[in-house]
């Protein structure tokens, strides 16, 4: 199984530019929102058309504008689920999941197609049930059925999980995986939340304005990232803008202070990023070592958010924003700092108002370039 993307479009302000290549495995998407992921896999389907590029799955072209070729959704083949599941609500149960299936398969091979795939997602029963009738879930896997039922050259799931509650999403995780399970040949899965990407994925591409930004292992996104779009997708709360001042040092404008990293300075380091997490407490100066203020905190069952603002930073250099001037400024000169609260006398978290120390261990620091 092999897929081939080279595919260029452009819309009102915006430019779809991407290159990939993928074989049997599941390749994540990841991104925010309007940044091409779904534009891309539309392409493939053939839904939206490319300006120029190529696009082969399996050996087989489905467009190539310089030879003019550009197939069909129907004679593509391939299977596009959506978050909302685009089943048809005047059909029954097992005419939804027969649906996919070619005019030419005799009456049947098709009752057994889609005999096997109902009972494959657990739905036996459930054939002469019309969509209304049936839980988000089942609905679900209704989809999933339909979808293994056509026999596709390639598999496509644009944000299956999202708006649901975190009980659904949990059961629906376990129809995924039931999915990718079954089926032999390159997966294609949308998503903008990083830990559903983790889980179902053997190499994700970060998407941004149009691009690919970098592709990798979830492991290379979350210990290694080499992009802004990598760092903030994978969850690292504290990405700021950095300048090299020195071969193990970088300056951080918008918070005003050195940092001092274990490895040397690209010499067109962009930005520098730390997660909350890896923030520790210190009893004084020292090496990355910096007195702080605590301006917010905010709890969840496990954990306590702190905002902490520089004290000592050079006000010449950086003068303080207020929040009520302008919000996204003030927090961008704050530093997140993410402590337990399971463990630890809540008595002993910092609250607002305190003045703290903390140091930003120096091999934990990302430097990025793009």
């Amino acid at each position: 199984m092999s897929l081939e993307v080279r595919i260029k479009k452009a819309l009102p302000g915006f430019a779809l530019d991407v290159e990939f290549d993928s074989g049997d495995e599941t390749l994540g998407f990841l991104g925010a929102s309007g940044c091409g992921k779904s534009l891309t896999l539309k392409c493939i389907a053939g839904i939206e058309k490319p300006d120029e590029g190529r696009i082969v799955v399996n050996g087989r072209v489905f467009f190539d504008s310089k030879e003019g070729v550009n197939l069909s959704p129907q004679e593509r083949k391939t299977a596009l689920l959506f978050q909302n599941y685009m089943l048809f609500p005047n059909c029954t149960v097992a005419e939804n999941v027969a649906a996919g299936l070619g005019r030419d398969v005799p009456k049947g091979e098709r009752a057994r197609i889609v005999d096997a795939e109902l009972k494959r997602f657990g739905l036996e029963g459930f054939g002469k049930r019309y969509p209304s009738q049936l839980s988000g879930g089942q609905q679900q896997r209704v989809a999933l059925a339909r979808m293994l039922a056509a026999k596709p050259g390639i598999l496509m799931l644009d944000e299956p999980l999202s708006a649901l509650d975190a009980h659904l999403k949990g059961v629906l995780e376990q129809n995924l995986a039931g999915l990718f399970d079954a089926y032999q040949g390159t997966i294609l899965y949308v998503s903008h939340d990083i830990d559903e990407a983790l889980r179902f994925c053997d190499r994700i591409a970060v998407v941004d304005s149009g691009r690919i930004v970098e592709m990798g292992t979830g492991d290379d996104l979350v210990n290694r990232p080499r992009s802004l779009a990598g760092l903030k997708l994978s969850g690292c709360k504290n990405a700021t803008p950095a300048r090299k001042s020195g071969p193990y040092s970088v300056w951080l404008p918008k918070w005003g202070v050195e940092l001092t990293s274990a490895v040397e300075v690209p010499e067109n380091v962009a930005c520098c990023g730390v997660r909350a997490r890896f923030v520790e407490r210190a009893d004084g100066p020292g090496e990355n070592c910096f007195r702080m203020r605590v301006d917010r905190v905010s709890d969840s069952r496990f954990e306590r958010m702190l905002l902490l603002g520089f004290i000592d930073r050079d006000e010449a250099d950086v003068p303080t924003v207020d929040a009520h001037e302008d919000e996204m400024k003030y927090l961008h000169q704050h530093l997140f700092w993410r402590l337990p609260r399971i463990g630890e006398s809540e008595l002993r978290l910092p609250q607002v108002g305190e003045e703290v120390w903390v140091r930003i261990p120096k091999d934990k620091i990302y430097l990025v370039t793009e």
